[in-house]
């Protein structure tokens, strides 16, 4: 195969990996104010702590940023108490 049949696979794989849609602003928002509010030592009933995590793993799954993402869980382990401990 010639280097021009690569052409339209090459500009489709990059279309992908440039243009990844981002998480909604809304489930984004909710995410870190419910984190910030626990962290803050405000009172945090659970459904409120249950909305923000569904709201953090929403936009997990709709975000494709590394960084957004790593944001998010920090967030997410924020809101519900359960960081990884380290090795």
């Amino acid at each position: 195969m010639s280097f021009r049949g690569w052409i339209p696979f090459l500009l489709a794989a990059s279309f992908v990996a440039f243009v990844s849609p981002p998480a909604h602003a809304q489930d984004v928002q909710i995410c870190f104010d419910t984190a910030d509010r626990v962290t803050g030592g405000d009172t945090v009933t659970d459904a409120e702590k249950q909305k923000g995590h569904e709201a953090c793993l929403r936009a997990l799954s709709d975000t494709a940023s590394i960084m957004q993402k790593y944001h998010l869980q920090e967030a997410d382990f924020d809101i519900m108490g359960n960081r990884p401990k380290p090795k």
